[in-house]
């Protein structure tokens, strides 16, 4: 497996070696600075196979967001508020869609200065300087992809996050307060979540600083040059966390949101007490499963490249969603007397979470263990614990997607090591691009997996209510009581999602 992601391996800030490992999409290398590679090498031209592949999985991320995620959340709504949830989710996947070529791209992919460990700048902001020969880089030197196709399968990484936080607090939010809560959130969480996670120079940039340094006469010089390449990457990725698909940047991101959202804005009327239950567990069903076809595009697109680490991620992405589903169905059984397909479903989506930043990583018998894990888990922080605290996360953002993100950034740690079957951990920095494997440290990487897990939940955890609070003060987070219990499709669209 070809890893080309920049690591700082670190014990208590004291780096014990640096490395590059493939990052996941999160960890994409910047496009201005891929193409320059050595001075007599050949301008990388793109190849057809790989553009042709990452289209076809930006189009399948796409449909994750629309229809899949609509219908999953749709049918697991009162028929009252079907038609909310389906404008919520379609209504901001398109207005990220355009704020990400407005500015958000620039905002997560080029260099953003004195703040470029958190943040990009707007030297890209209306794609500038972007059109259809500029280039962006993968994870081998010498290969490329459009940069506009890059642009569009990022995009819709930005355009699913913030619909998975409307589950969180469904049926009770004004589509006005979502829509400027939305937008805030974008730019002020996940631009800059994207950036400190993903963004790096690339490995054509560090394979051509590297052979300069070791040419150089003036070491000095050379070193300060190389260090300088070193530096230009967001705060996370300089730690070394592995997310090969985004774990943290938009599954920990959006579930801490959700939750921090659903306390804020309190409980439905009468849960706890009605029966809020799901009116269509067949679209539930067909949601689902567009979110499992699509979530191929999520992962193995997240190599940028058709190549055998794609193959890895796809079968990840088969046994971990399969380990997961039958995990909660059987979990469930055993303690409620019945299988439901509610449950099946909802652990399958707990396995895809889960896999997501360990998709290139691991091995598919470690996924297969991590798929087992994340069901059962889940099972219990959705039932028994959410019963226990007694919070109103209506669709269980937060305990599928932020303790499912939360499980498997946390087990990418481990699962990278070959000895379990991982891809481990290749070293550059002797002989770039070449696949030399580098040492690898259980211990370490968990701790710079944990340090990233933690700063995701406060970063999100914090900023979200700020915003929450924001709009609350200003045009209010809910809907009022008769609004709510006349349900969000007539008092917020005038429209009915069924007309008998």
């Amino acid at each position: 497996m070809k890893l080309r992601h920049l690591l700082a391996l670190g014990l208590g800030g004291a780096a014990l070696g640096l490395l590059l490992v493939e990052p996941s999409l999160a960890q994409t290398p910047a496009p201005e600075a891929a193409a320059p590679a050595a001075a007599a090498a050949a301008t990388p031209v793109p190849n057809k196979g790989d553009t042709a592949w990452m289209l076809l999985s930006s189009v399948l991320v796409l449909m994750m967001t629309v229809p899949g995620l609509a219908l999953f959340y749709g049918g697991l709504v009162r028929t009252k508020n079907m038609l909310s949830v389906l404008t919520q989710v379609f209504a901001i996947a398109s207005i990220v869609c355009l704020l990400w070529v407005f500015y958000g791209y620039s905002l997560a992919f080029t260099n953003g200065g004195g703040l470029n460990d958190f943040v990009g700048g707007f030297s890209k902001a209306f794609l500038k300087g972007v059109d259809g020969t500029t280039v962006a880089a993968t994870f081998s030197n010498g290969v490329v992809i459009p940069e506009y196709v890059y642009i569009c399968f990022q995009m819709t990484f930005a355009m699913i996050t913030p619909g998975l936080i409307v589950g969180a607090f469904a049926e009770r939010m004004k589509f006005s307060a979502l829509v400027v809560f939305s937008i805030l959130w974008v730019t002020f969480i996940y631009f800059p979540m994207a950036h400190m996670v993903w963004y790096w120079g690339g490995p054509d940039i560090f394979a051509d600083a590297a052979r300069k340094l070791a040419a150089a006469t003036d070491k000095a010089a050379a070193q300060a040059d190389y260090d300088a390449v070193l530096a230009d990457a967001g705060m996370l990725f300089k730690w070394g966390a592995l997310d090969f698909a985004g774990g943290t940047v938009v599954h920990i991101n959006a579930g801490i949101a959700g939750f921090v959202g659903c306390l804020i804005l309190g409980k439905r009327i009468g849960y706890g007490r009605d029966l809020l239950a799901p009116h269509s567990l067949t679209m539930t069903m067909i949601g689902a499963s567009l979110l499992w076809v699509g979530w191929f595009g999520f992962n193995a697109g997240s190599n940028l490249e058709a190549n055998g680490t794609t193959a890895i991620a796809m079968i990840n992405t088969f046994v971990a969603t399969a380990a997961a589903a039958v995990s909660w169905l059987f979990v469930e059984w055993v303690a409620k007397g019945k299988p439901s397909l509610l449950g099946m479903l909802s652990g399958a989506i707990a396995g895809l979470v889960a896999v997501t930043p360990a998709a290139g990583f691991a091995g598919p018998m470690g996924s297969i263990v991590l798929g087992l894990v994340a069901g059962a888990v889940c099972f219990v922080m959705c039932s028994t614990v959410k019963n226990a605290l007694g919070y109103d996360d209506s669709l269980d953002v937060f305990g599928v997607h932020c303790i499912g993100g939360i499980i498997g950034a946390l087990a990418t740690g481990i699962l990278v090591d070959p000895a379990l079957g991982g891809a481990g951990i290749p070293d550059y920095t002797t002989k770039p691009g070449e696949l030399v494997l580098g040492a690898y440290d259980m211990t370490a990487q968990l701790i710079i997996q944990a340090k990233a897990v933690g700063f995701t939940l406060l970063w999100s955890g914090i900023g979200s209510a700020i915003l929450y609070k924001l709009v609350d003060w200003t045009i209010g987070l809910r809907v009022t009581q008769e609004e709510e219990r006349e349900g969000l499709d007539i008092a917020d669209h005038g429209e009915r999602a069924y007309n008998y």
